[in-house]
């Protein structure tokens, strides 16, 4: 059966802007670990120029079919085919990587759910190593636009999580610095974490 690859128009947009910010942020990085890959939009691109490094895709098995067809149209001898990882009830990978990367998760992710991920990259991450995770987040409680309100109201109404603030995701995960906050295009931020 042929399954339509997926597409997100988000993530169009957006990939310029992130690998911009990857392209410091994981320069010395060998092995990122994509949590949530999504369409596999972002790893393709992300992969074929990062060359450096290995992108391994991780998300729910529903999503394997998608990520596998846009990793066979658009190849990379640095991509890995995507491992099934569903916070918190999956048994996460035994690699070690020395970078996580996750776009556009924590605000359709359950609070706990986002606790647990926060958690696990707390326990995971190796000295030297970052965690950069974009989307839209509260600062201080605060929305950054009316839009992101509207956005985030329709999200918890449809089941979802909704806008997490910035220092929820510090609370939960005590022993991450954040050393750097992006400000992106769209009303969006890359949040930069490290190992205290």
């Amino acid at each position: 059966m042929n399954i339509e690859k997926p597409f997100s128009q988000a993530c169009e947009n957006n990939k310029s802007h992130i690998l911009e910010v990857l392209k410091n942020t994981f320069r010395k990085s060998t092995h990122v670990l994509e949590i949530g890959s999504g369409t596999g939009q972002h790893a393709v691109h992300f992969a074929a120029s990062l060359p450096h490094l290995i992108w391994q895709c991780a998300d729910q098995l529903e999503y394997h079919p998608g990520i596998r067809q846009w990793i066979q149209e658009y190849p990379s001898k640095n991509i890995l085919a995507p491992i099934e990882l569903k916070v918190p009830e999956s048994t996460w990978p035994e690699q070690a990587f020395d970078a996580f990367f996750s776009a556009n998760t924590a605000h359709i992710m359950q609070a706990n759910e986002v606790k647990s991920l926060m958690e696990m990259i707390q326990m995971r991450l190796p000295k030297h190593g970052v965690f950069s995770q974009y989307g839209p987040f509260k600062v201080d409680g605060q929305f950054s636009s009316q839009s992101n309100a509207d956005f985030h109201e329709k999200l918890v109404e449809t089941g979802r999580g909704g806008y997490r603030d910035i220092a929820e995701l510090q609370s939960w995960a005590p022993n991450l610095s954040l050393s750097e906050v992006v400000e992106m295009p769209a009303n969006n931020l890359m949040l930069i974490w490290h190992r205290k």
